[in-house]
């Protein structure tokens, strides 16, 4: 038996640990990622087993980081990038953009980044700006980067190690407000990953309605779909995993079964996925649909003092309330 309770966070630890150990190549970065473990402890215990050639702390510099990741990986490593917040990104969205994205075409394919920028994300934990913001749409937008996140411990041990082995850069988002919440999680190397990473996942199955979700609305998805039972609707929730690349057909089938979508997302929904999954949907199951695809997320707004935080995040009611108006259209 090879089970065991983590919670989000150990998987992950758990995760970069048996990338590690697999690969010497993989090195850690971040501010705070040694000694401390990082701040939300992810990487608690990795430079002591491993040294601190392997587990680095860096200077607060985002731009410097990544850069210096993009040298390694160019060299034959695999770094690993922690940004400390979401919202600390941006010092390094030009090396993200302009030079991660790109090189494996610039270089007709000679060169590959191994990369993968880990993204703690989302609200929920009373921070204040710059702490609790959902930008991966910046990112799933631009081509040459896989985007993903995960949704619970099993996810997280298992995709983390799934994007270090990949020979793509992958921005891996983190949902922190699930980071304590545990499950049990199958270790078992012989039976492999769960799913490839750019899979997504029927987290719950039904027939009158598809949400399609991701990171930390999965479980607020799960508990409406659960109300809604309640009431005799039964919703088919969707974990995404993978922004980009989209896996449509898991997609597809599920809209062409239930006729009707809800997207629902933490992010505000000008110009965010919700948007172009509803454009999709609306394209390719257009014969199928009952309703029009409704959208679910926060207000387009810069993100809100930590005490208005919950006005802001999609909660159970303002799932249902569109729910209900998809089913009674």
């Amino acid at each position: 038996m090879t089970a065991q309770k983590l919670s989000l966070a150990k998987g992950l630890n758990a995760g970069l640990r048996k990338a590690m150990e697999h690969d010497p190549k993989v090195v850690l970065m971040g501010e705070d990622v040694g000694k401390l473990g990082g701040v939300f402890r992810i990487t608690e215990g990795l430079q002591k087993d491993f040294g601190e050639d392997r587990v680095i702390d860096t200077p607060l510099a985002e731009s410097g980081i990544v850069g210096t990741a993009i040298g390694l990986a160019l060299r034959g490593y695999r770094p690993v990038v922690e940004i400390q917040f979401d919202g600390f990104i941006y010092p390094a969205f030009d090396q993200i953009i302009s030079q991660v994205s790109k090189m494996h075409a610039r270089s007709l394919g000679h060169l590959r980044l191994p990369l993968v920028i880990r993204v703690p994300f989302g609200g929920g934990i009373g921070a204040v700006e710059h702490h609790s913001e959902s930008n991966e749409a910046y990112f799933a937008h631009t081509a040459g980067l896989r985007v993903v996140t995960c949704a619970d411990p099993a996810d997280a041990y298992w995709m983390i190690q799934q994007a270090v082995a990949s020979d793509d850069p992958v921005l891996f988002y983190e949902p922190k407000r699930r980071y304590h919440e545990r499950a049990e999680v199958e270790l078992d190397e012989d039976a492999g990953a769960p799913l490839p990473l750019n899979s997504a996942r029927v987290a719950r199955a039904g027939d009158d309605l598809t949400v399609l979700t991701y990171g930390p609305m999965v479980k607020t998805c799960l508990d409406a779909a659960g109300a809604a039972q309640g009431e005799g609707k039964s919703l088919e929730v969707i974990d995404l995993r993978s922004l980009s690349p989209l896996d449509t057909e898991t997609i597809f089938t599920s809209v062409r079964k239930t006729g009707r979508c809800v997207v629902v997302h933490e992010a505000p929904t000008f110009l965010a996925m919700g948007a172009e999954l509803a454009a999709q949907v609306q394209r390719e199951c257009f014969y199928s649909l009952e309703a029009p695809v409704l959208r679910v997320g926060g207000y387009n707004i810069p993100y809100p003092p930590s005490r208005f935080e919950e006005d802001f995040l999609p909660d159970l009611d303002r799932i249902l309330d569109s729910v209900d108006q998809a089913l009674a259209f």
